[in-house]
């Protein structure tokens, strides 16, 4: 079993008398810097030039530089700027700026895991991964709870580089929840793993395929929708709380009966496990790697971009767009409290 940490195991002191470099202030860097500024911590904000989130940070409290002075400042330098553009901003901003004996964090092991950063001797590289968004790090730890996070170490290059991961995600509010210990390798495999078969890719396309065949067998679409998409948090929620037994105690067995007999002809084990299998050969050979790398670098995002717009347009997201903007539960658009 993987080895678990908890506040007991972390020394938040270590913190004390260090300047952390907090790159980007988006989903995840606005929850970081605000939860280890509430933490009583020295959080400075590293930004490109121009951009849009200048005036969020500052008027959250926080001084804000580029990349290239924020990192020299830093003492801990946490990128949590896009996977897809980290490569440029670290070889041109934050390499030639890291001061021997800092630490270099990630909240995601892509880069490191498929060498598109490779870290210089001297630094300590640590990974503090939340298992969440970045809006529910915040909107947890203002309550006074935690979100479960991943903790790794890349390179010790002082001998207490676990330490100061482990400080760090106390900081952000993960030791109330708990911190498992992994390395880049597997968080980067099974982080893309997860998302393209089962959370984002699989979910979707299940959710997808069932509204379709509702409304083409003339079902009205709210109702596909209702029963297709809405009921899913409903469903997921029951797991996190106590994993597939409550969920079958608290439904019908109407519905668990139809769970088993049904289940496996949607989704044949094994024919779904050996389409599966080929992702995971595709995440582990870097086959996925190298092409998201050139859809950005290459390809200007053609794909991605044209079937973001295709999903805007399906008729599913169209009728659920309707249905919040009329629902007393649709009204709160707030993100913050989107997984409350």
């Amino acid at each position: 079993m993987a080895k678990m940490y908890y506040e007991k195991d972390c020394n938040l002191d270590l913190l004390k008398g260090k300047k952390i470099a907090i790159i980007g202030y988006g989903s995840q860097g606005h929850a970081h810097a605000l939860n280890l500024k509430d933490s009583g911590f020295d959080v400075i904000i590293g930004l490109r030039e121009n951009s849009k989130r200048i005036k969020e940070a500052n008027d959250a409290g926080f001084k804000t530089m580029s990349v290239s002075e924020a990192v020299k400042n830093g003492d801990i330098v946490m990128v949590l700027i896009n996977d897809e553009v980290q490569a440029d901003v670290y070889n041109k901003d934050i390499l030639p700026n890291l001061k021997k004996g800092a630490a270099l964090a990630f909240a995601h092991g892509f880069n490191i895991r498929y060498k598109q950063i490779i870290p210089p001797e001297g630094v300590d590289v640590f990974m503090a991964a939340p298992k969440g968004p970045g809006h529910t790090v915040r909107s947890n730890f203002v309550a006074g709870k935690g979100v479960p996070c991943l903790v790794a170490v890349e390179q010790d290059a002082t001998g207490n580089a676990l330490k100061i991961a482990l400080a760090y995600i106390a900081g952000i509010g993960g030791s109330k929840a708990g911190i498992m210990e992994t390395t880049f390798h597997d968080e980067t495999e099974t982080d893309l793993f997860g998302e393209q078969c089962v959370l984002c890719g699989g979910v979707v396309d299940l959710m997808q395929c069932g509204f379709e065949v509702l409304v083409e067998a003339g079902y009205e679409p709210e109702n596909a929708y209702f029963e297709c998409i809405h009921e899913m948090k409903l469903i997921i929620d029951l797991i996190n709380k106590g994993g597939i037994e409550a969920m079958n105690y608290s439904i019908s067995d109407t519905a668990e009966y139809g769970e088993y007999v049904s289940g496996e002809r949607i989704l044949p084990h094994e024919e779904v496990k050996n389409r599966m299998r080929k992702v995971l050969k595709d995440i582990q050979d870097g086959s996925f790697a190298g092409k998201w790398i050139a859809e950005n670098k290459s390809n200007g995002r053609a794909f991605f971009n044209s079937r973001r717009e295709m999903l805007k347009k399906h008729q599913m997201e169209i009728v659920g767009k309707n249905l919040r903007e009329n629902m007393i539960w649709g009204k709160d658009t707030n993100l913050d409290n989107a997984s409350n």
